[in-house]
């Protein structure tokens, strides 16, 4: 406990002090809970002595009493729910110390080399941020929670450590950005710190019971010692951190500033993989096995694009933290999936609407099937808004072919120059294209889809064109029908129709039922898409389809910027702005010379799922 008592020493009277002013707010509470047993008693002992004999003190007596013994009774039950509640714990990935000998052996020299006790576990957390966790509330052990000596009553906090520092960063670095952060561990020793801790995740914990269970006289009181202890909690936190930090200082200190560039450089990059990579998959019901390896490719790329970052990657020959792992594919495949669960409320476990995939499979499983899924959701939009006053004529000024009606669920050969038939079938495949699931298959599937078929075919196209075409689409948005009530209706059936779908995965069948009706993200990614985005996109997905069925081009995958297109091996990053031109200002001529040089077939059916 030396160490406890130097790093009180060295910086620590003020986060003591504040300790000490938090457990006086409950110190207080208790006062005020158990003075009207104080005057209760009292009046019981002065009228036993005779003192207040006669009069109305019988009375004054008997309701004091009748007040006291209700405020206690309410006060206990307080009392119990803030020693009881549960306070939050992050999910992670625990780690053992079988699994990563080497990473526990490092972390207990750290603590030995600044004389404070090393954490009693280590987890992970699918985030670029480490931090010291307390699992040693009793509701942690009677729900589960917590088990091992991190549990047991008076132990050291858990050490939490982002995984994407372990895959980037290298032994070094890790050994200096966990510095500060193992040091920690010294005054979370300290008894009234301690204590004052635990009384505010009561406190916390016990907001949170009274709000789901609409307990307001357990809640409002709860926010009110909040509010009395705020400023001296928080002030308690910055004298710890400042007497962590302080105490690493003579650890690797020289190191630690290159290591905290480092961590920028690695949130700028997992964020980036996140939004960019990871959330298109998860929206498909896959989710990447190994996020933890692809931010090194991500960072990577980052570095060699941002010349503030360049140098970095000279680093890459020096041994990786994950080296500290005994098996780190099966630790980074843990965290994916926790990660998937954190950012967009995926299930718990895979299944057959929810399965892992690799980097090398993504182009094919990921960005193929995302952009004919939203390719075949548009044309199902048109579908269902076309009508004698609603789509406008083709090119020609036909009101219609005689053609089979556009189809946003059939599968057209390719060189095939009529229309698609099928054109009730696309709901049902736009659904099961973004729900993950096969479209139906075997006899029976055949069976359905050729009377689909034969009851849609004498059906005219209503808007003149025929086929799921990119020219049926140009047509459509082109001129006044792509800025005016026709763009907007259609941004709107968008919206509506991947929000209905949305619903529908989260209730029913799946990944709904391994996920369940209150599967959300805790930390979302992005906001909700405007309809005039998600327009855009179904647009760019269709052109990418049209792209790739007849021009020769490839899906392709950016580390930074997900699903590409790529044409003779290239990424093409000149599509963007001439969808927009088509999406927002109906003018379709960008766009038309953009597919001419690369010698795309608009007229020509696209393969749709």
């Amino acid at each position: 406990m030396s160490g406890i008592g130097s790093i009180m020493e060295a910086g620590v009277p003020s986060a003591r002090s504040r300790a000490l002013a938090v457990l006086r707010v409950r110190s207080r509470a208790l006062a005020v809970a158990l003075l009207p047993a104080a005057l209760a008693v009292v009046l019981v002992a002065a009228r036993a002595t005779g003192r207040l004999a006669g009069g109305p003190w019988g009375t004054v007596t008997l309701v004091v009493c009748a007040v006291a013994a209700l405020v206690l009774l309410l006060g206990g039950v307080f009392a119990a729910v803030v020693l009881r509640a549960s306070p939050a714990v992050t999910p992670t990935v625990p780690l053992s110390e079988a699994a990563a000998p080497d990473l526990y052996r490092l972390v207990r020299d750290l603590a030995d080399r600044m004389d404070v006790p090393p954490p009693s576990a280590i987890a992970l957390t699918p985030d670029c941020d480490s931090w010291l966790e307390d699992r040693t509330h009793a509701a942690h052990r009677r729900g589960g929670i917590a088990g091992g000596p991190q549990s047991v009553s008076g132990a050291a906090p858990v050490l939490v450590i982002g995984s994407p520092f372990l895959w980037w960063m290298r032994v070094a670095e890790l050994r200096a950005v966990l510095a500060p952060v193992v040091a920690g561990t010294g005054p979370s020793a300290h008894p009234d710190i301690a204590d004052a801790r635990g009384f505010v995740r009561g406190l916390d914990a016990a907001v949170d019971v009274g709000s789901r269970r609409g307990l307001g006289w357990i809640g409002a009181p709860a926010r009110l010692l909040l509010r009395l202890c705020r400023t001296d909690a928080a002030e308690m936190e910055r004298g710890v951190a400042a007497a962590a930090s302080d105490r690493a200082q003579g650890v690797d200190y020289g190191l630690r500033i290159v290591a905290q560039e480092q961590v920028g450089l690695a949130y700028a990059g997992w964020d980036r993989l996140l939004t960019r990579v990871a959330l298109p998959a998860w929206r498909m019901g896959r989710w990447p096995a190994h996020l933890d390896a692809g931010v090194v490719s991500a960072l990577t790329e980052l570095s060699r694009r941002d010349r503030l970052a360049e140098g970095f990657t000279s680093r890459l020959g020096e041994r990786p933290a994950c080296d500290l792992l005994e098996q780190p594919g099966v630790i980074d495949e843990a965290t994916s999936l926790l990660a998937a669960r954190l950012f967009h409320g995926g299930p718990a476990e895979s299944g057959p609407d929810w399965s892992p995939v690799e980097w090398t499979a993504y182009p094919e499983e990921v960005v193929d099937r995302k952009w004919r899924t939203e390719a075949a959701r548009l044309h199902t939009a048109l579908d269902a808004l076309a009508g004698p006053a609603g789509l406008p004529a083709g090119p020609s000024g036909a009101t219609g072919t005689g053609g089979p009606t556009a189809s946003a669920g059939s599968v057209s050969p390719a060189g095939a120059g009529s229309g698609a038939p099928a054109a009730s079938a696309a709901s049902a495949a736009a659904a099961a294209g973004a729900s993950g699931s096969p479209v139906p298959s075997g006899p029976s599937g055949t069976a359905g889809s050729a009377t689909i078929e034969a009851a849609d075919a004498a059906r005219p196209a209503l808007d003149g064109f025929a086929g799921p075409t990119l020219e049926r689409v140009l047509g459509c948005l082109t001129g006044a029908a792509g800025e005016g009530a026709l763009g907007e209706a259609l941004a709107g059936r968008l919206s509506a129709d991947l929000a209905r779908e949305e619903r529908a995965a989260g209730t029913t069948g799946g990944a709904g039922k391994a996920r369940g009706a209150d599967a959300v993200p805790l930390f979302p990614l992005q906001p909700p898409r405007s309809g005039r985005d998600l327009l855009a996109d179904h647009v760019t997905a269709m052109v990418c389809c049209a792209a790739v069925d007849s021009a020769g081009a490839a899906p392709g995958m950016d580390w930074l910027d997900g699903p590409v297109l790529l044409v003779g091996g290239d990424r093409r990053s000149d599509l963007a702005p001439r969808v927009l031109c088509l999406v927002e200002d109906g003018d379709p001529e960008p766009l038309r010379d953009w597919l001419s040089a690369l010698g795309v077939r608009t007229e020509k059916p696209v393969r749709l799922v």
